[in-house]
């Protein structure tokens, strides 16, 4: 029987068709490369795993923890994710590091994935029925650690399977299920706010489902019988750390990151809140208007995501597109601050979300090209660059509590964001790996 001719350019082969055999015994490790279920299978994957995020921390758990204690909704808000970031801190790195070592007939980044959609499963479906901020935050951080323990061997598989000539197309569709999956999130959060358990409990089945699926669709047949080097627990902690002297490109990659994303997220931590006390809404408005900020936003950000994706792929550059989404978020961010009316909220939410769709995808594309052990460790340490989204998510609620406090309202939040958005775009000037 002749097989369907492959295309080596494109980085796919057909349905069903394996092009590279499976390492010998002894072999290191190596992923098969992409067929053409792969592409639309990390859409969906991404789409379910961040809108459950967007949907959790949009609506979700700043409804329960208002619902707890109006008077004290910030605070009570920071306790719970400040508290989980403790936890989950160095979860991706720690779930990228066991799946780059994990030999199984399933290969090495489905069982973390089951895992955590399993233990993420479980306690979605019961934390909606609790009343105590303490037990909330004790299943929070569970949920999120899980959650995390997917997301790592999901974002590897990008370095794992495409070359890199293809990372930004794979990249933007893995954009574009963030982008879907948020506005889906959002808006299914906003529809089950007033009863939280079914809105938990709808989250944790789809997680676990399209978990499920995308690993039985896009199985990885190759490091069953692959080398790996014999346990070391110093070694195992000592990867961790990757000398920035040594790996300069890496550290600036990872601080550009972080800066950013604290910038934005600092922005976004009290999105909900920010409406009812900026902008003077009722909590039920504020719900239904920040699914329509999400849905004003979508399409911007979807078009970005897209466009710059491929666009970056043909010309084979990151770095200019980062520059330009940072200086499209600066202008998103001085809209509220000259308009601090549902206005200015609109137009941020428009203008930040052609920013952050630019940024988002070319971004992950120019993570895995500064990787220091592509081949061998490509989970660990995509899983460490990870960590420069991780902390900034989790610290923004203290964060921006800090500068609502200290500087007297939510007004200093948007000059937080401008500035370090722009510090952000200058860490990216030294990279010397990626155009």
């Amino acid at each position: 029987m002749t097989m369907p001719p492959t295309d080596p350019a494109a980085g796919l082969a057909p349905t069903g068709t394996i092009t590279t055999a499976p390492p010998g015994a002894g072999e290191p490790a190596a992923s098969p490369p992409a067929n053409r279920r792969l592409l639309p299978s990390l859409l969906f994957g991404s789409l379910t795993l961040y809108g459950t995020y967007a949907g959790l921390i949009a609506i979700l758990l700043p409804i329960q923890v208002a619902l707890l204690d109006e008077s004290r909704k910030e605070a009570n808000l920071a306790i719970v994710t400040t508290v989980s970031f403790v936890f989950t801190l160095f979860a991706q790195p720690i779930a990228g590091a066991l799946s780059d070592r994990t030999r199984s007939r399933f290969g090495r980044r489905a069982p973390w994935m089951l895992m955590g959609a399993v233990v993420g499963a479980v306690f979605l479906f019961g934390i909606g029925s609790l009343t105590d901020i303490l037990w909330i935050t004790v299943f929070w951080t569970v949920i999120q650690v899980a959650l995390n323990f997917l997301q790592a061997p999901l974002t590897t598989i990008t370095a794992d399977r495409f070359p890199r000539a293809k990372r930004g197309g794979a990249s933007a569709m893995m954009g574009v299920g963030m982008q879907l999956g948020g506005l889906l999130g959002v808006m299914l959060a906003g529809e089950l706010g007033a009863r939280l358990g079914l809105g938990y409990s709808v989250f944790g089945a789809a997680v676990l489902v399209i978990t499920v699926l995308f690993v039985v669709f896009n199985t990885d047949w190759s490091s069953k019988d692959a080398a790996v080097e014999l346990f070391s627990w110093r070694r195992f902690f000592v990867g961790f750390w990757i000398n920035p002297r040594k790996y300069p490109d890496f550290g600036w990659a990872f601080a550009a990151r972080f800066l950013l994303m604290l910038g934005y997220f600092v922005v976004a931590a009290y999105s909900m809140y920010m409406l009812t006390d900026y902008i003077g809404m009722s909590l039920e408005d504020a719900t239904n208007a920040t699914v329509m900020l999400t849905l004003v936003s979508f399409l911007p950000t979807l078009i970005a995501i897209v466009l710059s994706g491929w666009w970056s792929d043909r010309i084979g550059k990151r770095k200019v597109f980062i520059y330009a989404a940072s200086a499209v978020m600066v202008v998103g961010f001085v809209f509220p601050l000259v308009m601090p009316d549902m206005t200015g909220m609109i137009l941020m939410n428009i203008v930040n979300g052609v920013g952050f769709g630019l940024y988002m995808s070319v971004d992950a594309a120019l993570m895995t090209e500064v990787l220091p052990n592509e081949g061998t460790a490509a989970g660990k340490d995509l899983g460490i660059l990870n960590v420069a989204t991780n902390i900034p998510q989790a610290l923004s609620s203290s964060v921006a509590l800090l500068i609502i406090t200290l500087f007297g309202g939510y007004a200093m939040l948007f000059v937080f964001g401008i500035v370090f958005v722009v510090i952000a775009a200058l860490a990216i000037i030294p990279i010397r790996s990626a155009r």
